[in-house]
């Protein structure tokens, strides 16, 4: 087991060495990179499932009273 006075100095070398504000930015670009590790492993076949599994969603029935005074305008 490590003493946790070593990780406790190794946060704060990292603070000095970056900032505070640069620190989430490199977060989550490690994050956008192991998550597009994880795609790259699975070679895709999850994001072509998902695609091809959706129905696209039919437009909303007209109202009756829209539908009626279309067909007035129209006459």
């Amino acid at each position: 087991m490590e003493f946790p006075m070593h990780w406790l100095i190794i946060l704060v070398v990292i603070l000095v060495l970056f900032g505070g504000r640069k620190i989430p930015e490199l977060m989550r670009g490690m994050g956008e990179g192991v998550r597009g590790f994880k795609e790259g492993m699975s070679g895709g076949q999850q994001n072509q499932d998902k695609t091809s599994s959706t129905k696209p969603t039919p437009p909303p029935p007209e109202d009756k009273d829209k539908k009626d005074e279309k067909e007035k305008k129209d006459s």
